[in-house]
């Protein structure tokens, strides 16, 4: 069997196991009948399968993809913007970014890899040399310290307002 026929259906059992999120179907279909389950079930709802799918072992991507990405995990179960920030303030959410830091220590391998996109950030020159020696201090490359950072959840009080009204219009 190939590489990616493995990784792909990896991937589908790992989408099978994602999409049986209990009260997903209840409130896709009746809404208003019946109350989504308690915020504290969905926060432990949402770690158990980020930990099964840990266990399985797949690349950083996917995981991101399948957990944290549009559509995910968490987007499903915590879907208005205040619940996933509450979510993102819990130890839970510390102990699934944990994971993904574990798995983004792994050398990717072929397989099911998403195609990469390219973007282009303005930046003040110290800012630039900043990154640039904080790489070099961590002994990693620039790509990997900005996609990290990356990662991170951002108060929404640290985007200057600008960008925010830019982005409403």
């Amino acid at each position: 069997m190939t590489q990616l026929g493995s990784s792909h259906r990896q991937t589908e059992t790992l989408r099978i196991n994602a999409a049986s999120l209990p009260g997903e179907s209840a409130l896709a279909t009746s809404p208003g009948i019946q109350s989504p389950p308690a915020t504290a079930d969905r926060q432990q709802e949402a770690y158990r399968v980020a930990s099964e799918m840990f266990r399985q072992k797949p690349d950083w991507v996917m995981f991101f993809r399948e957990v944290l990405g549009v559509g995910g995990v968490i987007s499903r179960l915590f879907p208005t913007a205040a619940e996933k920030q509450e979510f993102e303030r819990t130890e839970e959410y510390a102990r699934i970014q944990q994971m993904l830091a574990k798995l983004r220590e792994k050398r990717q391998t072929g397989g099911d890899e998403e195609p990469t996109r390219v973007i282009t950030v303005r930046m003040p020159s110290s800012l630039h040399e900043s990154l640039r020696a904080e790489a070099h201090c961590k002994q990693t490359s620039m790509n990997k310290l900005c996609i990290s950072k990356l990662l991170q959840v951002i108060d929404e009080g640290l985007i200057p307002a600008e960008v925010l009204q830019r982005k409403s219009a």
